[in-house]
């Protein structure tokens, strides 16, 4: 995590990293050999990332999901304002893992972090790019068209 946090320690570096590995990836080649085949290809990915700079606080019991940006469990106890939450996970289409579970998804720049340990964790995700939550970068699904000149 440390080498990542010092490669790319915001957004400039982040999309820096990208371009390089992507100059440098089998993906450039494929578009490439599809170029001189004239095929038309089209290119999306699941979502993005988010730099994560502020932390929610929130409790759980053990069986509460690890991830930073979203959780899902029995009992969870965070603040309203910085999440958006399911309580019935099945009105918007998501599993409901026992009959009592919720999820709740971190807005904007949000991490969750846990208070045992609290200070540790805060200082070692801040500043990281996470997945999940809700954020333009996670809502939003990006796709491009390719056809060869």
């Amino acid at each position: 995590m440390d080498v990542i946090k010092e490669l790319a320690s915001n957004d400039k570096a982040y999309r820096s990293l990208t371009q390089s590995w992507f100059k440098n990836s089998p993906l450039l080649e494929i578009i490439q050999k599809a170029r001189s085949l004239g095929m038309k290809l089209i290119i999306t990915t699941d979502h993005g990332t988010i730099n994560v700079k502020q932390p929610s606080k929130v409790i759980g019991d053990r069986e509460t999901s690890l991830n930073l940006r979203y959780k899902t469990g029995r009992s969870l106890s965070y603040d309203a304002r910085d999440v958006l939450e399911a309580k019935d996970p099945s009105r918007i289409n998501l599993p409901s893992i026992t009959m009592s579970s919720s999820f709740i998804f971190a807005k904007n720049d949000l991490f969750f972090a846990y208070p045992n340990n609290y200070n540790h964790y805060v200082s070692y995700f801040r500043n990281t790019y996470q997945h999940g939550g809700v954020s333009l970068e996670e809502m939003i699904i990006p796709f491009v068209v390719l056809q060869p000149r």
